[in-house]
């Protein structure tokens, strides 16, 4: 999960761990464009079909996520995701002291995303959603698309590593329309996501809610959760 070799001196350890975070922030950030990029192209293009440009949006993000895992997972780990890199320092596969670069890297690199796809689409750089995402029935959608998603992923460690990327991208698009909050399942980019008025956006004073439900969902995965591969990986 991680390129940091099992030993290492403290001076050539922080080239790999800058490295290993600068290619989480370009992951997320890539994420994030995809996210909210194919948000605003299927509102646009679905002339108020809520059901198509909802499925346009999973395609697209699950398409990415494919792509993302197999580009950057051998460099990083391709987390892109606090509760994905939580859980592999939990579990043996990164180092503890990796883990608040990982985290900040994916937070700045999610809101580096909405940014550029908003710079894409000519919307304004900077705005804060009034999508309004909260209630029981969200929280609860929240734990399980979290908790689904780190049991495909460590599920599939068994398996060569191609397989990993191809079941969460499947994971996640199925999870957009059987989760009643579309499956956010990732801290940084229900963060970023507060910052696009947009079909992906979710309102600033839901999303701690929405993160809670989140490292629920963590907590109650971490127990059923494998120990970390052998050492050549991580």
């Amino acid at each position: 999960m991680s390129v940091l070799a099992p030993v290492a001196r403290p001076a050539a350890l922080i080239r790999p761990l800058a490295h290993a975070a600068l290619i989480e922030l370009v992951a997320t950030a890539f994420l994030l464009i995809a996210v909210v990029g194919s948000g605003i192209m299927a509102e646009r293009l679905s002339g108020g079909n809520v059901a198509l440009a909802l499925l346009a949006n999973a395609v697209a993000t699950g398409g990415a996520l494919v792509a993302l895992i197999l580009a950057f997972g051998p460099q990083s780990g391709a987390h892109m995701n606090p509760i994905v890199t939580l859980a592999a320092a939990a579990t043996g596969g990164l180092r503890w002291h990796a883990v608040p670069g990982y985290i900040a890297a994916q937070i700045l690199g999610a809101i580096l995303g909405v940014w550029l796809a908003h710079i894409m689409f000519a919307l304004p750089v900077w705005e804060l959603s009034q999508h309004a995402r909260t209630g029981l029935p969200q929280w609860v959608a929240e734990t399980i698309a979290a908790f689904g998603l780190l049991l495909v992923i460590w599920g599939c460690r068994v398996h060569r590593e191609p397989v990993t990327a191809f079941a969460v991208g499947a994971y996640i698009t199925g999870a957009y329309w059987f989760t009643a909050s579309t499956s956010f399942a990732n801290p940084a980019v229900t963060i970023a996501r507060t910052l696009t008025d947009t079909f992906a956006g979710i309102r600033p004073v839901d999303a701690p809610g929405f993160i809670i439900a989140q490292f629920v969902g963590l907590a109650l995965a971490l127990p059923l959760l494998h120990r970390a591969p052998p050492a050549h990986e991580r």
